[in-house]
């Protein structure tokens, strides 16, 4: 089983499970459900108390693997199973960054969100 927690805004926001089946699992955190600023991790995985449930990894995750050439680069050079979508995850798309950014007040972007894997 392998594990990455999620992280929207600095705050832990759930937990993305691949079981020893290949089976994917993602679960919103009970207390982040509860904050009122807390947000979806994507459109398609709206706030809710329920696992969402998936034979493959989810296509938000999945989203952030990188695709191509670059794909082929990353298998290459670092031994990557371009199969393994969680390997991948782990080995390329995390810790990423979101589409959005949000500016500090010293005019820095700050990420939106940050992934962390977890053995």
């Amino acid at each position: 089983m392998r594990t990455a927690d999620i992280y929207l805004f600095d705050r832990f926001a759930g937990k993305l499970i691949e079981d020893d089946l290949g089976s994917f699992s993602f679960k919103y955190d009970a207390e982040y459900l509860q904050g009122e600023s807390s947000v979806a991790v994507s459109c398609t995985m709206p706030l809710k108390k329920e696992p969402y449930v998936s034979n493959s990894l989810f296509p938000f995750f999945d989203g952030l693997i990188p695709e191509g050439w670059l794909l082929d680069i990353a298998e290459k050079n670092w031994k990557l199973d371009g199969r393994d979508r969680m390997g991948l995850l782990w080995g390329l798309g995390l810790p990423c960054l979101y589409e959005r950014n949000l500016e500090n007040a010293d005019g820095f972007f700050l990420p939106h969100g940050i992934f962390k894997c977890v053995n």
